[in-house]
């Protein structure tokens, strides 16, 4: 839970404002009491005894860490099972991603001047004993003081592992366009990691456009677009240096951090000491800068691969007159100072990892392998597939520190269990029913028989149960002003009713913990999100709106510590996002009055939120999917390419690298749909059901 501005902690840190918030925890800014000075506290909300007992070594091994564009680690200590703390400096100014959305771009030289001081903190981490390797390099992650010093921030908690080992099962920030490809997967990540990422970060700087993903890359998805085609001012020797950072092969990069400088200060038109105290214009200060009516430079992703300028604008207000559809910005990238770093262990078969990561080179075959179906099994199992995702699982840490060590590398274990199956709804009975089966179409059958129909279907985190509403007779409408929640057995038996109150109850999503189901409901006249607590048997209203603004469709986050939503306000369909609690409201998509956003869900590896979109009033086969990462909140989605329209009811596979969804081959509104499935990152889908009733809502199996 957030801590309150005022909260004491630790009897001496005393939190004056939240700086940014994740899944694991938060960063603050808080003021140390008995020094009188302020820092950055950082906060993880893992609190086993393995974790706590890892978080105490690599604290100590962070806070001998003495450079001049690194931060001081001051303190670290551990609250019972509320969580885990970091003290930091508290540095102050703009952050590069700031910085490019004041500016659009920055200037050449302020770029090799960043890149060189950067490169001089990662050569500091890289050679320390044991090594530390940062992972989360990203422009949010580079912080310019208000006297133009430039700082690498954001350690997070770092992971020991084995020095001889080439995988681990360590966190890795995967960071869409700034993390290499071996960072997802489970090749040993190295000095050449952080360079590729501080490679991606100047090409972000240089042209206002984060490049193309490295996975996407190393799976032949897509290609870097050259840096001089994306801002032709940039040198061709600074182009040329930065692409080489970031090949997609490690032995590609540039070797060392010092290799990566040395090339960086070739490129300047300035003579520069290979050993100088870089620094920048620095930012101005906040008085001015608030004064200013410039408008605002948004960071365009490749998929468009332009800059849009926007004026900036209230998030949320009534309706305007529409004149016409206009231009979609791209997401701007929204400043956070220090922001918690977001992880998820990459566990990767071996010749998954090879392939995509370097260890070989890829074999030419860019159609994704969906997962193998589990045979007749309708309870979750552990067996592995042979052709079976890679599974993921969340870990709290960013940085790793190698410890030498001949320690052999441990065996990978898979977890959870149904991963091939996917639950959904079928008229194929007649009334809309759950069904279950394999993930490649197979091995169909019934799990309700409900009179009323049943639909919304959604799995407990352990794959044994499912949450449903009933009746549902027509899946066209989507009203269902009289539906019940119910929970139910994978196989059809132990079926329970959630109380019910006057109203119809629907959107159930099932907590990641197991403990509550969050749900919107009518009960008190238009629709509010609510969550029943499957322990005790409580239901606890979460938003309370005034009867014109209708909120929806919750979603939980991966930790299960926020919930997204969809607020129909002032006649916009808008995503929103709040505390577990209710706390915290806030819009987090601003597409404007000319496009309706719904249906949110979150990605297992991390912050990214994906949502359907469309034009007012436009038939709902005109429905497209976006994304958008939590910290760019308050800014515009990213159109996600998997394929001709519509995208409708979008579900993650349980390792988050496959899309399941329903959809048709013909814009016209009458032909039923069908459910198919994709690889993320691809535009290969594949039809699993080909029934001449409606299929829809799929459900992964956790």
């Amino acid at each position: 839970m957030t801590l309150e501005r005022g909260t004491l902690l630790h009897k001496r840190y005393r939190i004056v404002e939240i700086l940014g918030q994740g899944g694991m925890g938060s960063v603050y800014r808080a003021m140390d009491e008995n020094l009188g000075v302020e820092v950055a506290l950082k906060e993880n909300l893992f609190t086993t005894d393995e974790y706590s007992r890892q978080f105490r070594l690599e604290a100590v091994i962070l806070a001998n860490l003495r450079h001049p564009n690194l931060p001081r680690v001051t303190d670290h200590f551990v609250i019972g099972e509320q969580g885990q703390y970091l003290v930091m400096d508290y540095i102050e100014g703009e952050d590069l991603r700031q910085r490019m959305e004041r500016l659009g771009y920055i200037p050449e030289e302020e770029a090799i001047q960043i890149g060189a001081a950067i490169c001089d903190a990662l050569a500091y981490l890289h050679s320390r004993k044991p090594p530390i390797i940062h992972r989360d390099v990203k422009p949010g992650n580079v912080k310019i003081t208000p006297d133009g010093h430039i700082f690498l921030v954001d350690f997070g908690l770092a992971k020991v592992v084995q020095g001889s080992q080439a995988t681990t099962t360590g966190a890795r920030a995967m960071t869409p366009g700034y993390s290499p490809p071996e960072q997802y997967g489970t090749a040993r990540t190295d000095a050449r990691t952080d360079i590729y990422s501080l490679g991606a970060t100047l090409y972000a700087a240089l042209c206002g456009i984060i490049p193309e993903d490295g996975l996407a890359r190393a799976m032949d998805n897509a290609q870097l677009t050259p840096l001089r085609k994306r801002n032709a001012k940039v040198s061709r020797r600074l182009a040329a240096a930065i692409e080489k950072s970031m090949a997609v092969y490690p032995e590609e990069r540039f070797q060392t951090a010092e290799e990566f400088k040395k090339a960086l200060l070739s490129a300047s038109t300035k003579t520069l000491n290979p050993n100088g105290d870089y620094v920048v214009t620095p930012p101005p200060p906040p008085e001015e800068e608030n004064a200013k009516e410039s408008p605002i430079v948004e960071l365009a992703r490749p998929a468009t691969g332009q800059v849009v300028e926007t004026e900036a604008r209230p998030i949320s207000r009534p309706r305007r007159k529409r004149g016409g559809l206009g231009c979609i910005s791209i997401t701007a990238l929204l400043a956070l100072f220090l922001i918690l770093g977001l992880a998820s262990a990459a566990i990767v078969s071996p010749a998954f990892s090879a392939t995509l990561l370097g260890l070989f080179r890829p074999t030419p075959t860019p159609t994704a392998v969906p997962p193998t179906a589990t045979p007749t099994s309708v309870l979750p199992t552990n067996t592995p597939e042979p052709t079976a995702l890679p599974t993921l699982t969340p870990s709290p840490t960013q940085i790793v520190i190698v410890l030498p060590t001949e320690t052999p590398t441990p065996t990978n274990t898979p977890t959870g269990g149904g991963m091939g199956e996917i639950a959904f709804v079928s008229e194929r009975t007649g009334l809309p029913q759950i069904h279950l089966m394999n993930a490649d179409g197979s091995n169909i059958r019934p799990v309700t028989n409900m009179v009323g129909g049943a639909c919304q279907p959604d799995w407990s985190p352990d794959g044994k149960r499912l949450v449903f509403i009933s009746p549902c007779s027509d899946l066209q409408s989507n009203r269902f002003p009289d539906a019940v929640l119910y929970t139910v057995n994978a196989d059809g038996s132990d079926l329970y009713q959630i109380p019910v109150s006057i109203g119809g109850d629907y959107d159930p999503a099932w907590s990641p913990d197991g403990r509550k189901i969050a749900f919107t409901s009518l009960r008190d006249g238009h629709p509010q999100i609510y969550v029943f607590d499957l322990a005790d048997g409580s239901i606890q209203r979460l938003t309370n709106t005034s009867p014109d603004f209708k909120a929806s469709q919750p979603a939980w986050s991966r930790f299960g510590d926020l919930i997204v939503y969809r607020l129909i306000r002032y006649e916009d369909y808008q995503i929103w996002k709040m505390d577990s609690n209710g706390q915290g409201q806030e819009q987090l998509v601003r597409s404007g009055p000319d496009f309706w956003d719904s249906n949110p869900i979150w990605s297992p590896l991390g912050d990214d939120i994906y949502f359907q979109q469309r034009t007012p009033n436009s038939p709902i086969n005109s429905t497209w999917l976006m994304r958008i990462n939590y910290e760019d909140r308050g800014k515009q989605g990213v159109k996600v390419e998997i394929g001709p329209k519509p995208i409708l009811n979008v579900h993650f596979s349980p390792d988050g690298l496959w899309l399941a969804f329903n959809s048709v081959e013909t814009s016209d509104s009458r032909v039923k749909p069908d459910i198919y499935i994709i690889a993320l990152g691809s535009s290969e889908r594949q039809r699993i059901t080909t029934d001449k009733s409606a299929d829809v809502d799929p459900v992964w199996r956790p």
